[in-house]
């Protein structure tokens, strides 16, 4: 099933069920108000929301909107906790060799993570805003998954069984801040502005056998401008899958209902169907040319991601945004 949150004037909005198709929709109070509600209570809900989505998809609802006419927000508008891997280890790699560092070896056997900002994500269609041009303005095009309860030391494979929700997101990075921040060997926190969600999440069986292993065997599209900067399969070159990215975040500590994990940039070995982030693109630069001559995104640059399946039709919605200068 697919569903959605959208604007209702709350801070955690209205859960909807949307259809398959992405253009009908239909309130579900009786059985959640929120996402945070539903996942929270996921054994309740889930049989409940499906019912609702079979019966939305062969028309047998009249209580149904058109999807298109609501603003949207992130699917969960704020989460408890938001962690955000590197699970494309040949793309950590492209970024050390650019700067001439070596890659540990570590790195391929544990994955990197962070604890982002999750007091607000924002919606599918809202404005990127950035105080200052020069802070190196990119898009990061991933996948991520929402979990239920996750039992400390819990091992990947029944990691996989916690996962109930999956989507792509935009997790914005502000690249020129980012060496200062590291230089001080503590983390990001003022080079990682609000995260992106597209307009809805999918349970995995919605994803038709392209969910395999904790991977989402799909390509991932970036679209900057109305030029394709890369469409890399998400299911390829990724080191660590989901469950190992859940074990890894709840190996000292339970995850609670509502658990975002980001799977960091979607990308291949030698990129070869392009990039998922300017930052990858100005590296393939510096290693075959010597020097970077991308530019990061500047104000009124438009940014779309999105991921459609076999048959060529959009499963999550697209990531439809414009950087906008922030005004105090």
């Amino acid at each position: 099933m697919k569903l959605a949150s959208i604007d209702n004037k709350t801070r955690d909005g209205q859960l909807v069920v949307v259809n398959k198709e992405l253009t009908r929709a239909v309130k579900v109070p009786e059985i959640a108000e929120t996402m945070q509600t539903a996942i929270d209570n996921w054994v309740e809900t889930e049989s409940k929301l499906q019912s609702v989505y079979e019966d939305l998809n062969t028309n047998k609802l009249s209580n149904t909107f058109d999807f298109s006419s609501v603003r949207v927000l992130a699917p969960i508008p704020r989460a408890y906790h938001w962690a955000d891997g590197s699970a494309y280890v040949t793309h950590v790699e492209l970024v050390r060799k650019a700067r001439n560092a070596e890659l540990p070896e570590s790195f391929w056997t544990d994955p990197l993570m962070y604890m982002g900002a999750s007091d607000a994500f924002i919606g599918a269609n809202d404005d990127i805003e950035i105080e200052n041009e020069d802070w190196g303005i990119d898009f990061e095009s991933e996948v991520a998954v929402i979990t239920d309860d996750v039992p400390a030391g819990i091992n990947s494979k029944d990691a996989l069984n916690h996962i109930k929700l999956i989507t792509i997101i935009n997790d914005v990075s502000l690249r020129n801040l980012i060496p200062n921040e590291l230089s001080k060997q503590f983390g990001f926190y003022q080079s990682k502005p609000w995260t992106t969600f597209a307009p809805v999440v999918v349970t995995p069986d919605e994803l038709d056998g392209s969910w395999n292993d904790g991977k989402l065997h799909l390509p991932l599209n970036s679209t900057l401008n109305g030029r394709l900067i890369g469409s890399p399969n998400a299911g390829i070159d990724m080191t660590f899958d989901f469950g190992q990215l859940v074990a890894h975040a709840s190996k000292t500590r339970s995850l609670m209902a509502g658990t975002v994990i980001g799977s960091g940039t979607v990308a291949n070995q030698g990129s070869p169907n392009g990039s998922s982030c300017l930052a990858e693109v100005r590296c393939l630069e510096i290693v075959n040319n010597g020097k970077a001559t991308t530019p990061f995104m500047s104000f009124g640059d438009r940014i779309e991601v999105e991921m459609k399946d076999k048959s060529g039709k959009s499963v999550f919605g697209k990531i439809n945004q414009v950087v906008k200068e922030y005004k105090k």
